[in-house]
């Protein structure tokens, strides 16, 4: 998939599938992309691990995508992860709380994520900001919906004066459109790639290799993932049986 490039986007990558798709479809629009990660006390270290490996694998499955792929930079937000004490940031049990929301959810943290992610772009002359939120296929956080995140895009630009965008390229669209997505940007090389090298497992399980990936299984985010891994793959047999 082939798009006309634009000068350059900063994109929040976190080594999962989502954040992953999003860099995939980045590099294919932007002339320079560089990534950011948070090191915010998260539960496993796994997910800063994988994402070296998946830009890595990116830019040696990818040769096109490869020169357009700039510097990495973590950003150490530990304390914040501490003031959140979530089922993400601690040993806790991941359930549903009385307010409907997992004890996975870390309040503010996109919103933090955001606001550091356009500091470090107001330096390096990336004024797009990319983000793997939606709030088609979720866990329902309020700081991944589209209203949030228009809000903090206006509120962004008026406290630097510089005109930031937010891009959200899943926003509306669910799991199995994510996989598709993948497909679609990257052929079957970056669908394997995001099988075998991202993570999203709220547990940290690596140990286990399914059709979609590796993970638990059982946690929200896996069965997410999963889900949409079977209704992609479903589409896809349709596809072909209606073609003949």
């Amino acid at each position: 998939m082939q798009t006309s490039h634009k000068a350059g986007a900063l994109v929040l990558f976190s080594g999962g599938q989502d954040s992953t798709v999003c860099l995939a479809w980045a590099l294919d629009r932007y002339d320079r992309v560089e990534t950011i990660g948070f090191d915010y006390g998260q539960r496993h270290g796994i997910e800063l691990e994988c994402r070296q490996r998946v830009r890595s694998e990116i830019a040696r499955r990818f040769p096109a995508w490869a020169k357009r792929l700039g510097p990495d930079h973590v950003i150490d937000v530990a304390s914040f992860g501490a003031i959140g004490d979530t089922a993400l940031t601690s040993d806790a049990e991941i359930v549903m709380l009385a307010s409907g929301l997992p004890s996975t959810f870390v309040p503010g943290r996109n919103l933090v994520f955001f606001t550091y992610a356009a500091a470090l772009g107001y330096r390096r002359g990336l004024t797009t900001l990319v983000g793997g939120m939606c709030e088609t296929d979720y866990s329902g956080y309020p700081d991944c919906r589209d209203a949030t995140l228009r809000a903090l895009q206006e509120a962004i630009r008026l406290g630097t004066e510089i005109p930031f965008t937010i891009e959200t390229p899943l926003m509306w669209l669910t799991k199995a459109d994510t996989w598709a997505l993948a497909e679609e940007l990257g052929d079957e090389a970056l669908v394997e790639l995001v099988i075998e090298e991202t993570h999203t497992c709220y547990r940290g399980e690596r140990g286990v290799r399914h059709d979609w990936g590796y993970g638990c299984g059982t946690c929200p985010a896996c069965e997410l993932r999963a889900k949409g891994f079977a209704a992609w793959q479903a589409s896809r047999a349709a596809a072909r049986t209606a073609a003949g």
